[in-house]
């Protein structure tokens, strides 16, 4: 028996393909759930799967830049550690039949493309980075501080190891908004 959905794809860009991106985001949030040993079926995460035109809108109505970007993320609380460096708060926990929405997230398929064919990764290994990346942004984890970002960054390549994924850091990359 297939565990049940942690996070709700909505798509709203025919490019991407649906079944392929709800396996691989609950794969990379189910990955980070559980190394941070949080039991993925007490959360959930929508994930709004559009194109560069609606998340240049997106990034502007809450961020006040008027362009597109690979991935946002809406924290649906503020977990974040008070001191640099710090492992952020635990979320509160539901229940599997009641679980407790973490956040929102939104991906945008042509920045997306382009990033991985720029960066020599394949499509599915970026998308995957970008989501563990933002489920760690939706558990309190942020990158606006030095010791912040090297525990988010150390944190990612862990996840992602256990995915199969390579550090998309050894090259020099930047880390995702």
């Amino acid at each position: 028996m297939s565990e049940p959905a942690l996070v709700e794809v909505i798509i709203e860009e025919a490019r991407w393909h649906e079944d392929a991106l709800a396996a691989c985001a609950n794969a990379a949030a189910r990955a980070t759930f559980r190394h941070l040993e949080l039991v993925p079926t007490h959360f959930e995460i929508a994930l709004l799967a559009c194109n560069d035109a609606r998340i240049a809108e997106l990034n502007q109505a809450f961020r006040g830049k008027a362009a597109p970007t690979n991935v946002l993320s809406w924290p649906a609380w503020d977990l974040s550690a008070s001191n640099e460096g710090g492992m952020p708060d635990l979320p509160e926990y539901g229940t599997p039949e009641d679980p407790e929405p973490l956040g929102d997230i939104a991906l945008a398929y042509e920045t997306c493309a382009r990033e991985a064919q720029e960066q020599g990764k394949t499509f599915d290994a970026h998308v995957t980075h970008l989501i563990v990346h933002s489920v760690l942004h939706l558990l309190g984890f942020d990158h606006g501080r030095d010791k912040d970002a090297a525990l988010m960054e150390e944190t990612e390549i862990k996840i992602l190891a256990q995915l199969g994924v390579q550090n998309p850091y050894e090259d020099g990359a930047e880390m995702p908004l």
